[in-house]
């Protein structure tokens, strides 16, 4: 891997991980396309731009990470449970789902599924406005939507914010309930990657690893302040057509 592929994975990452796209989805398809070889080399990149994508939600909300937030995260860490415990029991199985093939047809799916919500969604006033006010018994539900995630191609974004939606969360609530839950998982994850790969690091370029790290952060900061943004005037029905068509290319061309 060279420093033009670091930095085109390093955007794909950062753009995609917060947006209900599918990053995983994104950069196994960049990856085809770039030809690039799923070496130990390239685990260690992905856990460095991945680290990069956790620090920029922890700059942006960095205001929650005082021990006056304990209740929040603890409904954070209970919508987490879920798929932590079905993504350790079925990992191998998982694995086994990496292909274009399912995530071109995860894409389509979840398209369909945001433009069916969305079509009879209309937020009211009592919908909640504050992820501080997220109650328990919603944060589980969020959580065990968020297990359709381990489908690749589905997006952990796309199903914890349709969750939230279902559950009474406005539009806004629901992306930045999805932004801090990731947090969690992303740490298990990469947690988990480092130390089963930090051998991989040594035979890495580490300039090849800093501008992914620095590319994915900077990427990663800006689309969740301009996410938000988008928010307060659109939907997410351009998600859900965007969604159907790149699944729609993806069975044509790869498949």
């Amino acid at each position: 891997m060279g420093i033009f592929e670091s930095i085109i994975l390093g955007i794909i990452e950062g753009f995609t991980e917060f947006l209900p796209i599918s990053s995983t989805g994104h950069l196994i398809v960049a990856s085809e396309a770039l030809g690039i070889d799923q070496s130990k080399v390239t685990k260690a990149y992905e856990v460095i731009i991945q680290f990069a994508a956790i620090l920029a939600v922890v700059l942006t909300y960095s205001d929650k990470f005082t021990l006056k937030k304990i209740e929040l995260w603890k409904k954070l860490v209970l919508a987490f449970i879920p798929i932590g415990a079905v993504g350790f029991v079925f990992a191998d199985y998982i694995k086994s789902l990496f292909d274009i093939e399912i995530v071109a047809w995860m894409f389509i799916i979840g398209g369909i599924v945001f433009l069916i919500v969305e079509r009879f969604y209309t937020e009211k006033e009592h919908f909640i406005d504050d992820v501080e006010k997220v109650s328990y018994k919603q944060a589980l539900w969020i959580g065990l939507a968020q297990i359709f995630a381990l489908i690749p191609g589905t997006s952990r974004a796309g199903s914890t914010i349709i969750g939230a939606m279902l559950v009474g969360l406005n539009r806004k609530a629901s992306a930045e309930f999805s932004f801090l839950l990731a947090l969690p998982v992303m740490c298990a994850t990469t947690g988990y990657d480092l130390l089963k790969h930090y051998q991989d690091f040594t035979g890495a370029n580490l300039v090849v690893l800093a501008i992914g790290f620095v590319t994915a952060f900077l990427v990663a900061y800006l689309t969740i302040k301009l996410f938000l943004v988008f928010l307060q005037r659109f939907t997410f029905v351009a998600f859900g057509v965007y969604r159907i068509i790149f699944g729609t290319i993806l069975l044509i061309w790869f498949v």
